[in-house]
């Protein structure tokens, strides 16, 4: 354990202290620290370099980005000084303007991939969309039954769902983007789904009751969210007891034009790492594995992860 004055040395410095309040409420880019706090990246980075090495934050490399966030295992002595500091000045204006300027970083992160599903709404079904197989839907569908309530989080016009509502008591298809729920509307009244429900939403904010689902689905859905983590913990939210939540994503990649092509948040996920979120909200008898590669390049694969609801 290092000595606390350690700590205090680092917080004493106004813009390493800066740098935590703001990473305590988003895992950040270099540039977006920049654009956040005002600063060079020469400034920003050579802070980051000191609360690293203090191991107070770590880094994330995607592709050729590199993304900060506050250690998840700090020590109690380093979580109650950090805090402690971070609340003396809470109301500096300093902080508040921080604060103001997370809020349109975030925001223009989710306009972007808004702006995306928007223009391809109504083609998405027709397009490439990497991770998308009828080999790795086949592995998914295996693991429905008939009669039961899904929530399809991140639906976009609902193909999946327009396939499993018939059969289903339920189907709730949840999108961001208001013209794929316009889309997906229109295409349940044609094909005449009663149960099949579009809701706008975020699937990090779930517009249902706890306990609505019997199967939560993400599928191809994860690496657009801002907080793929709080995502999953929604899904274990409004999954009953004894539902199961079934992911189909990307597997953690390098092609990093998916970010403009595709508006992706994530390049992919590590197995381990979708284990770790499963287990980490509550699911049991998780399960996950890669059941597709594709054959052109940039040889995308996908995964299967599913888990219980105790």
């Amino acid at each position: 354990m290092k000595p606390a004055w350690d700590t205090l040395k680092l917080l004493a410095e106004p813009t390493r202290l800066r740098i935590l309040a703001i990473l305590l409420s988003e895992e950040l880019s270099v540039a977006e620290l920049q654009e956040a706090l005002g600063m060079s990246q020469s400034r920003i980075s050579s802070q980051l370099a000191l609360l690293r090495q203090a191991d107070l934050v770590i880094d994330r490399r995607e592709g050729k980005k590199s993304f900060y966030s506050i250690q998840p295992n700090l020590e109690a002595t380093d979580n109650s000084l950090i805090k402690a500091a971070i609340d003396a000045v809470t109301d500096s204006p300093e902080l508040r303007e921080d604060s103001d300027n997370l809020k349109r970083v975030i925001h223009r992160r989710r306009e972007v991939a808004e702006a995306y599903f928007n223009l391809i709404a109504g083609r998405l079904g027709k397009n490439y969309c990497p991770g998308r197989s009828w080999e790795a839907i086949g592995h998914m569908l295996l693991h429905f039954v008939p009669k039961i309530v899904v929530a399809d989080l991140g639906a976009g016009e609902g193909m999946i769902s327009q396939l499993i509502a018939r059969q289903a008591e339920k189907v709730y298809c949840i999108d961001r983007s208001p013209k794929m729920v316009e889309v997906g509307m229109e295409l349940a009244d044609d094909n005449q789904l009663e149960n099949l429900h579009y809701l706008l939403g975020d699937i990090e904010e779930v517009p249902l009751d706890d306990e609505t689902a019997h199967i939560s689905l993400l599928s191809q859905a994860l690496h657009h969210a801002n907080r793929p983590e709080k995502a999953i913990a929604e899904a274990f939210r409004i999954t009953k007891h004894g539902g199961r939540i079934i992911i189909l994503d990307l597997k953690e990649h390098t092609f990093e034009k998916a970010r403009e092509l595709y508006a992706d948040a994530w390049l992919g996920f590590a197995e381990n790492k979708i284990h770790s979120w499963l287990n980490n909200v509550g699911f049991e008898n998780v399960s996950v594995s890669t059941v597709a590669k594709e054959v052109e390049e940039p040889h995308f694969e996908t995964i299967l992860a599913t888990g219980i609801k105790r």
